[in-house]
């Protein structure tokens, strides 16, 4: 049985998952020759996702000591918590890879964030991957005319795309 705390901390996992995402890759930005900086400068060179499977990878081991902690704490509260950030590394992978192969299927935002950050080479704006939320938060939202005939001529299936 669901109860108002199990939701409320599953919603909650997600909020905080799309905000450490955000100031995660934020911070990749900062210095792009020394650690995931510099991964991620590969990253922009490549303008290529790894696929979604291996971006779960990713996604999974730079948050599952966060998602795991709090099932210490008790089963009500961790397990939504695990829950509602596996849940959101899914989308996030999902969302990443999409991004890279299909933009015009991310629906979900008015403009895809992280194909634009790539596509005009933005390394002071938007900077969400899955959300744009904390893009317009702190001010890092920068609104373009990205619909081109190159994007229109991309369009796929929202499952077509690079899988591992």
């Amino acid at each position: 049985m669901v109860t108002l705390i199990s939701l409320i901390t599953f919603i909650s996992a997600v909020i905080f998952s799309s905000f450490v995402e955000y100031w995660v890759h934020r911070l990749m930005h900062v210095n792009p020759t020394k650690g995931l900086g510099a991964k991620h400068s590969d990253h922009h060179r490549r303008n290529e996702g790894q696929g979604f499977v291996w971006e779960l990878l990713d996604y999974l081991k730079g948050s599952g000591f966060a998602m795991v902690i709090p099932l210490f704490i008790s089963w009500e509260v961790g397990l939504p918590w695990f829950i509602g950030g596996l849940s959101y590394s899914i989308f996030a992978a999902y969302a990443h890879q999409l991004q890279h192969e299909n933009p015009t299927r991310c629906v979900w935002m008015k403009m895809p964030v992280h194909y634009v950050h790539h596509k005009y080479g933005m390394w002071y704006n938007n900077f969400g991957i899955a959300v744009d939320w904390w893009d317009h938060v702190f001010g890092t939202y920068k609104l373009v005319d990205w619909l081109t005939e190159e994007e229109l001529s991309q369009q796929r299936g929202y499952f077509d795309m690079k899988w591992w």
